[in-house]
């Protein structure tokens, strides 16, 4: 017999719930071909894909090119990448929602796409889409009950009033983002695809989404988290996937991706500098007044008052006189002498 007593080789004990191979994603945008908006045309299309296709001008977008990974349990995995890499359809794909046009996804369970934005209905109160998004979600009445005070302190509606009382077309887009994440959150799920739903809501909303995120793995379930914020990838994800033009540049630990990805998207985001106040332009210096200049009086006239008469002249009215001055006298002017002659014109005697 065989000795089955040794150590046997240790196995993987972590186990994959999400298994993509090769998929290519390809989306069909119509044309300018002749009878697109038809019912004919489209049935034609549908029954006749490739000769109705090059008739009508349909255009393929290759959105998602040979991607293959495997998510193992327990795991939070980030997806970055620039505007239209593919990375919030390839979360579409994985949770069921688009047809893959080449390669599989195997799942292990039934993934969540952040919850349930089709369950959702716009005219009724949020406490009623509380429990239609907890039954979509499968849950029983029982555990919505249970559940929906700590749903609604989550999201943080009623911080400022009683909305979860009313529809859901008077929240602001963020409000329902939130309600969306906490109904969601609610379930433990075996995959959740989180696309950025943390970048909605203040520091504090997003700090308590983080923490639920570990609560889910901690739980034995995967996340997957789609977030243009290098910080929340790094306090939440363990590994990063790095999608570029449809494809994967890069499967890797969070830092070593990261580093990469900042060096090809230009460095990290650095804060803006403050700009400096504006000084307010210094008014041009006052020019010195110029000294202002007093008419002497001209001779013989009398000197207005707190003058001082000049040598010679009469003090008049008013006026005021140096100590220690002495006036000078003014001598009489002589009296004319009568002349000894008779006028010429006057009678003779």
């Amino acid at each position: 017999m065989a000795d089955n007593t040794g150590t046997t080789p240790q196995r993987d004990e972590r186990v994959p719930t999400v298994v993509v191979d090769g998929v290519d994603i390809v989306y069909r945008v119509n044309g300018a071909g002749g009878g697109r908006g038809s019912a004919t045309a489209a049935l034609s299309r549908i029954l006749r894909r490739g000769a109705a296709e090059r008739a009508a001008g349909v255009r393929r977008v290759h959105a998602v090119r040979g991607v293959s990974f495997v998510a193992h349990r327990g795991e939070a995995i980030g997806l970055i990448g620039t505007n239209g890499s593919g990375k919030s359809t390839l979360l579409k794909a994985v949770a069921g929602l688009l047809p893959v046009e080449n390669g599989r996804i195997y799942t292990d369970g039934q993934p969540s796409l952040l919850g349930v934005n089709a369950a959702l209905m716009n005219d009724l109160t949020g406490e009623r889409n509380v429990h239609l998004g907890g039954l979509a979600m499968g849950m029983s009445r029982a555990q919505i009950r249970e559940r929906y005070q700590e749903i609604v302190d989550f999201s943080g509606i009623n911080d400022k009033g009683d909305f979860i009382s009313l529809p859901m077309r008077t929240y602001s887009s963020g409000m329902a983002a939130r309600l969306r994440f906490s109904i969601a959150a609610a379930k433990d799920h075996d995959v959740l695809l989180v696309d950025e739903a943390l970048a909605t809501g203040d520091r504090s909303f997003q700090k308590r989404s983080e923490e639920r995120i570990r609560e889910l793995r901690r739980h034995a379930g995967t996340v997957f988290l789609v977030s243009h914020s290098n910080k929340s990838i790094r306090d939440t994800c363990e590994r990063v996937l790095w999608l570029e033009r449809g494809e994967l540049r890069l499967d890797g630990p969070t830092e070593e991706v990261l580093k990469e990805y900042e060096k090809f998207t230009g460095g990290p985001a650095k804060p803006k500098p403050k700009p400096k106040p504006a000084t307010a332009p210094k008014p041009p210096a006052a020019a010195a007044p110029a000294p202002a200049t007093v008419p002497e009086p001209r001779s013989g006239a009398e000197p207005g008052p707190g003058r001082e008469p000049k040598p010679g002249a009469e003090p008049g009215p008013g006026a005021t006189s140096k100590p220690g001055a002495v006036p000078v006298a003014t001598p009489a002017p002589a009296p004319v002498a009568p002349s000894s002659t008779a006028p010429a014109s006057g009678p003779r005697p």
